[in-house]
């Protein structure tokens, strides 16, 4: 079956994100008032073959550990469609 799956990546509470604090600090600059803690992360779709969703979840899984976020500062959640 071809599934599609949808990766979200943020940096680990307690990481540091400069381009979320960039953001924050222009925020006020374009009369933008009481938002803050900006985090920015990344959003990545991908469609594959698998025999079934927990295969598929399985696979993407393992290439979120493997390629597409650095484990150490990132997590990730996965969403099988």
């Amino acid at each position: 079956m071809r599934f599609t799956a949808e990766v979200k990546v943020m940096l680990k509470d307690g990481i540091s994100d400069p381009q979320g604090q960039t953001i924050e600090r222009a925020l006020p600059a374009l009369g933008y008032t009481g938002v803050g803690e900006v985090r920015v992360g990344k959003r990545i779709e991908l469609k594959l073959d698998a025999e079934d969703a927990d295969d598929a979840r399985a696979k993407v899984e393992d290439l979120c550990d493997r390629l597409l976020a650095n484990t150490v500062i990132e997590s990730f959640e996965v969403e099988i469609s």
